[in-house]
């Protein structure tokens, strides 16, 4: 069995935002205008239960040794890149929407996780990634006796 590689931090939200902003205003725009490099984002599903919470990421056509997930308590980073194939005969584009080159998304949680309880799998073109939550704190009811 392989495994995928699972980076535990805190700050991984520090990514230059200024950057981000620049790709995210060209994404809309004309396919042919966005075959240069930009990040892209993989479209993601997440579920939750009452004890686990479920992510599962379209990332077809990426190697596994090309995905980095990183976990916080409150947070998942997915990054990596997908590598565009050459046509094998000369060829000019007439539609270009399947998107290459690095990949990024951080998604805050509904909930806290433990981090001791990640697991990751990929198959068939989807990434999942299975995250326990922490237990609810209890709360109590404290009576206030009389001196």
């Amino acid at each position: 069995m392989e495994y995928l590689e699972i980076i535990f931090g805190e700050d991984f939200e520090r990514s230059s935002r200024g950057e981000r902003e620049g790709h995210d205003m060209f994404q809309s725009i004309n396919p042919m205008f966005c075959l240069s490099k930009r990040i892209w984002k993989p479209q993601m599903d997440i579920f939750e239960s009452r004890h686990h919470i479920t992510i599962q990421a379209e990332i077809s056509g990426v190697e596994k040794d090309d995905i980095t997930i990183q976990v916080s308590n409150k947070a998942v980073k997915l990054s990596g890149s997908r590598c565009r194939k050459p046509p094998e005969h000369p060829a000019t584009f007439r539609l270009a929407e399947i998107q290459f080159g690095r990949f990024e998304r951080i998604l805050y949680l509904p909930s806290l996780i433990n981090v001791d309880k990640v697991s990751a799998s990929y198959g068939n073109g989807f990434l999942e990634i299975s995250l326990a939550k922490l237990p609810v704190e209890r709360t109590e009811t404290v009576e206030i006796s009389y001196r």
